[in-house]
């Protein structure tokens, strides 16, 4: 059986991309595998802003991939979960959810001690709406910057800007990436208080619903508890109707066999709700 695998050709993208590949060859030794880059409308536009609501915003990073799984030029296409809107085309499903990295927010800044750290007035760097307005609850003398670019373009801009003070990027792509990604004159802290994207930290690979032979092969790969946990979080989006724009953060965990959710709409006047 041959797979091919479509990409964003990020270095993020193609790292989790080998990681599936990886994880497939080793369920399924004889498997042929390929990997195929397809740039996408995020790729090209990065002159499109990701807080704002827009034609551009459904599918920003996925649609092209959606389109060549639609046109059978590949098998699976290997998406960050946080990307892919709650409404799939139809004839598309999740053939599997790897299991979650970390979920946390972090800040790369050129001052110690976190968030709290920041000098007065400081901007910070993010294209996260959600990002955004959580980081003024914490701090409201701050200054937020829209930054584009994958997760090391991002991270260089930042350091070599004297304008900036520090970009708040995902745990889980620094993780991936290696921790060799975040320059010298950075530094890695947790923001413990900001709740994540729904999604963030999970990888999907996402198929057509005919193929039984990719969905049977991608079923190997696939770990439910995290399915559950990004389901709940995918599934409060898609009931508020939202997208990149809206300002949602939410983390879904397992305990005791339970599911608990806590979420918040984040507002730039404040918080609209906050429930567990």
């Amino acid at each position: 059986m041959q797979m091919i695998l479509g990409t964003r050709g990020s270095d993020l993208a193609l790292v989790q991309t080998r990681n599936v590949a990886a994880r497939l060859r080793q369920a399924h030794p004889t498997l042929a595998l390929e990997e195929k880059i397809i740039k996408t409308t995020g790729d090209r536009r990065l002159d499109v802003s990701l807080s704002a609501p827009g034609s551009l915003e459904k599918g920003l990073f996925t649609k092209e991939l959606e389109e060549a799984l639609l046109g059978g030029t590949i098998h699976a296409a290997v998406h960050s979960l946080k990307d892919l809107p709650t409404e799939q085309p139809p004839g598309l499903v999740l053939g599997a959810i790897l299991e979650r990295a970390d979920v946390s927010d972090a800040l790369a800044s050129k001052h110690a001690g976190g968030w709290r750290g920041l000098p007065e007035g400081a901007t910070v760097a993010t294209s996260s709406l959600r990002r955004k307005n959580q980081l003024l609850l914490l701090r409201p003398d701050l200054r937020v910057e829209e930054i584009r670019g994958n997760v090391p373009t991002r991270l260089r801009k930042v350091l070599e800007n004297p304008a900036l003070d520090a970009l708040i990027v995902a745990r889980a792509a620094v993780v991936r990436l290696g921790d060799q990604v975040v320059p010298d004159g950075l530094e890695m802290t947790i923001i413990e208080e900001m709740l994540p994207a729904p999604g963030q930290g999970a990888v999907a690979v996402e198929c057509r619903e005919e193929d039984s032979e990719t969905r049977e092969a991608l079923s190997s790969i696939h770990h439910e508890p995290t399915a559950r946990c990004v389901h709940a979080e995918r599934e409060l989006l898609h009931s508020l109707g939202g997208g990149c724009h809206l300002p949602l953060g939410t983390r879904a965990v397992i305990e005791n066999g339970e599911l608990r959710l806590l979420a918040g709409l984040f507002e730039a006047d404040g918080v609209r709700w906050l429930s567990r």
